[in-house]
């Protein structure tokens, strides 16, 4: 489902910037610039479907906690975000959640988005958390879990 492969796209942010609104990234001010650039730089990968940039935001033990109560490696969620016929054409982010320290961040929030999966079009509102390790000097996620969450919450 295409709603399951999309949900660890997005990074949490209360506001969607001006600027990058159609392209769904959030509003990541206020943390350390690096990590700020980085959530952006996924962001955008993610809602372009660019597999050599999710290729470096994606740790290489990257785990998501899907929707459907699986995990999926790396190598699964770049398959499923860049998979022909699947699409995400909206997304928006609310109820930012960040904690940083030294060597990691926590980025969480509600996400909305629409699309199509496979020709199906889906919409989604989850709560998710992205889990961002600095290694070697680079920002990318090693974990993200994602739920569902009733409209209206």
């Amino acid at each position: 489902m295409r709603a399951a492969s999309w949900t660890w796209i997005i990074l949490g942010a209360a506001l969607v910037l001006p600027a990058y609104a159609q392209q769904g990234v959030g509003d990541y001010r206020g943390l350390p610039a690096d990590l700020a650039d980085a959530a952006t730089a996924y962001d955008v990968a993610q809602m372009k479907a660019d597999r050599a940039a999710l290729e470096r935001y994606l740790a290489d033990d990257y785990t998501l906690a899907n929707l459907d109560g699986g995990n999926r490696t790396k190598a699964e969620s770049i398959a499923a975000s860049v998979a022909p016929g699947s699409k995400t054409t909206y997304v928006a982010i609310s109820q930012q959640v960040s904690k940083v320290w030294s060597d990691g961040a926590a980025l969480g929030g509600i996400v909305d988005a629409k699309g199509v999966d496979h020709g199906k079009p889906f919409t989604l509102h989850a709560r998710f958390v992205d889990v961002w390790a600095k290694r070697g000097g680079q920002w990318q996620v090693i974990f993200t879990q994602i739920h569902n969450v009733p409209t209206g919450k």
